[in-house]
């Protein structure tokens, strides 16, 4: 099916331009959505007669999203969830998390807005790209931890391979410790058991053998 673009569109084209797309990507997306029209005489008419209005409209926002783009690039946001020592998740993160996460903040991102390359499924930081207009990308940071402290560690740069190993080096530590004061204790009471009491006397043997 043929289409005239309405704006930007990533793989397509730009404003004005028409392309080829199959049916069912025009029918549930570009059309419903307003991105495009379909390419008839009269639709490449109408778009002649609007497209300095198009124009205005997208360059305003345009403006806008590159407004948000400056505060919300690079921000990091933490997502709580559950997972297995290894530092894999019992489920997945998604752009609906993004969203909630990034709303939480202050800021107004959209779930649709969000574009995850591959699904999230362990712990950790992962960068993921905010489609804020269709010429304003940005970036953010999701912190995916089990809890706030491990989020902020993650955060300060340590991997989660990294914090399990501190984990298991301070479990290491503290049994030889343990070990330390049960053999300290233990070489206490042999200490004590080797003394000898020598009852006090009064002389008087010393007397009967005299």
């Amino acid at each position: 099916m043929d289409v005239i673009l309405l704006e930007r569109v990533a793989k397509l084209g730009q404003m004005g331009d028409v392309v080829s797309v199959k049916q069912g990507f025009a029918r549930n997306f570009l059309l419903p959505q307003g991105k495009a029209l379909r390419a008839s005489k009269a639709n490449l008419a109408s778009f002649e007669d609007r497209k300095a209005q198009l124009e205005t409209q997208n360059l305003e926002s345009k403006k806008e999203a590159e407004a948000v783009a400056e505060k919300l690039d690079g921000q990091q946001f933490v997502v709580i969830r559950s997972a297995s020592d290894a530092g894999s998740l019992y489920g997945s993160v998604t752009n609906r998390d993004a969203s909630e996460a990034a709303t939480a903040a202050g800021f107004t991102v959209d779930r649709k807005q969000c574009v995850l390359e591959k699904p999230i499924k362990d712990l950790g930081l992962h960068n993921m790209s905010v489609v804020l207009h269709p010429e304003v990308i940005c970036t953010i940071v999701l912190n995916v931890a089990r809890s706030e402290e491990e989020a902020e560690l993650q955060a300060s740069g340590k991997s989660i391979q990294e914090l399990a190993a501190e984990a298991e080096a301070e479990a290491e530590f503290e049994i030889a410790e343990l070990f330390d004061d049960i053999g300290g204790a233990a070489n206490d009471d042999d200490d004590d058991s080797g003394l000898v009491e020598v009852p006090e006397t009064d002389g008087s043997d010393e007397d009967a053998k005299s």
